[in-house]
């Protein structure tokens, strides 16, 4: 069950980093070179590392990195939300 809850805030992390570098905000171009490399698909990949990650630990039987990826996801949903709606 914490493959697939993992998996699945996987999708929306994946969807809400998308909707971040797609908005056009002024504090993107204020980003570091590297989060414009290749068009951005440098933080992609590190999202997915963190994806694998967190797939492989819990696999292996360590529940915490279940919650420390929720943590995260929720972060990144608060930073999305701040973002796209231009309240930073």
């Amino acid at each position: 069950m914490a493959l697939f809850a993992i998996f699945i805030l996987g999708i929306a992390n994946f969807a809400m980093h998308r909707a971040v570098m797609n908005s056009g905000h002024p504090m993107l171009g204020r980003s570091p070179w590297y989060v414009h490399r290749l068009g951005g698909r440098i933080t992609l990949i590190t999202e997915f590392l963190l994806l694998f990650a967190a797939m492989l630990l819990v696999a292996e039987g360590w529940a915490w990195a279940a919650w420390l990826y929720f943590g995260y996801s929720a972060l990144n949903a608060l930073a999305a939300w701040l973002i796209l709606t231009r309240r930073v």
